[in-house]
């Protein structure tokens, strides 16, 4: 029988553990000396950041094509949170028109998506001609323009265009 004996950390767990140390306490001191906002706000220098200093303005490094995925992904599932949590139907609904109304949610949010009393009645009773119709006859269509009509096509046929 072979047992393992475990061996001491090495030098490298050592110095890498420590670095992560030295990263916490940097990350702590700079949340302090910057400050961390959710929201945008502007410097001294009426420049804008977000986050702990991160300069988003114009002249600044903005985000990372990474961040921003990371963003929009977390939003995404905000946005199916929602949707899930309030419209008992969104679940049954096939994929295609599951990403169609989370598109129009996204893109209104909540409380103005909850404004389509007479296309989220017609989503729950599966009319989806019904429903394309309500959401295009809408002030959110005429402002949009061909997105609504490309989602109201997904909404109506269950099909990408």
């Amino acid at each position: 029988m072979v047992y393992l004996v475990r061996q001491p950390h090495s030098s490298t767990d050592r110095q890498v553990r420590n670095k992560m140390n030295k990263m916490d306490r940097l990350i702590e001191q700079l949340k302090r000396h910057e400050g961390v906002s959710a929201y945008c706000y502007k410097d001294i220098n009426n420049l804008e950041h977000i986050g702990v200093g991160r300069n988003i303005s114009k002249t600044g490094m903005g985000l990372s094509m990474e961040e921003i995925e990371y963003l929009l992904s977390n939003d995404i599932l905000r946005c199916i949170k929602e949707l899930s949590a309030e419209y008992q139907w969104f679940g049954s609904l096939d994929e295609v028109r599951q990403e169609a109304i989370i598109n129009i949610f996204f893109n209104l949010g909540a409380t103005k998506y909850r404004g389509f009393k007479k296309a989220n009645a017609a989503m729950e009773a599966a009319d989806y001609k019904l429903a394309a119709t309500e959401f295009l006859d809408s002030r959110w269509a005429r402002q949009v323009g061909n997105r609504a009509l490309e989602l109201t096509d997904i909404i109506r046929t269950g099909e990408y265009v």
